[in-house]
């Protein structure tokens, strides 16, 4: 892949990028579904809230995205539970599984339907550097106070059900599929700034 076109995907998947948070209870069968390096694709929309705080199940998505919509521009009630929201058909990379008692974060990185083979045969120092931020969050948030805003019935009903795959752990997409290619190590230098949001690194920002 060309270094202008890859520059292109990693400034897109990686520019702007928040972390959003999604808890549900899930089976342990379920959960034990989701893999570090295994690419997911949800097929509904995607809720999930700006606010962290305690897990208000024994399985939290920890999610980051550059390209959410932001549903209090729409809906003034949504931005007491900072509400986002990802379009149908989303696909993500299983980037980190951390487990605390019987309490787990999956991580999980929006990605861009056109790269989806470069995320499943690469890694890089950015994804490197947001999951050593993603377990520090999880280490400091797993014991705080539950969010009572996100503990009403219309939001779990919203974030009950599992991502990429459906109630009974069938997947939606089978990442295998995917051609397989020597695994690749991609170093971005963050000292020149070569993902930048408003000409600041995009790391500064977590």
């Amino acid at each position: 892949m060309k270094n202008e076109r890859l520059r292109t995907i990693y400034h897109e998947t990686f520019s702007g990028l928040r972390l959003f948070y999604r808890d549900t209870s899930l089976v342990e069968n379920l959960i034990l579904n989701y893999k570090v390096g295994q690419i997911i694709q949800e097929k509904g929309f995607t809720d999930m809230s700006s606010i962290g705080g305690g897990l208000s199940g024994n399985l939290r998505y920890l999610i980051a995205s550059s390209h959410p919509k932001d549903l209090s521009k729409f809906n003034p009630d949504s931005a007491k539970i900072g509400h986002y929201l990802l379009d149908s058909i989303a696909y993500f990379k299983v980037l980190d599984i951390q487990k605390i008692g019987n309490k787990t974060q999956v991580f999980l990185l929006n990605i861009p339907d056109i790269s989806i083979s470069l995320f499943k045969n690469s890694s890089s120092n950015l994804e490197e550097e947001i999951i050593e931020k993603a377990q520090k969050r999880f280490r400091e948030k797993i014991d705080l106070p539950l969010i009572s805003e996100l503990q009403t019935k219309n939001w779990k009903e919203r974030t009950r059900l599992p991502l990429g795959m459906d109630e009974n752990g069938l997947l939606f997409f089978d990442d295998s599929k995917i051609k397989a290619e020597s695994p690749k190590r991609i170093d971005v230098d963050i000292t020149k700034k070569v993902i930048e949001i408003n000409k600041k690194p995009w790391w500064k920002f977590w």
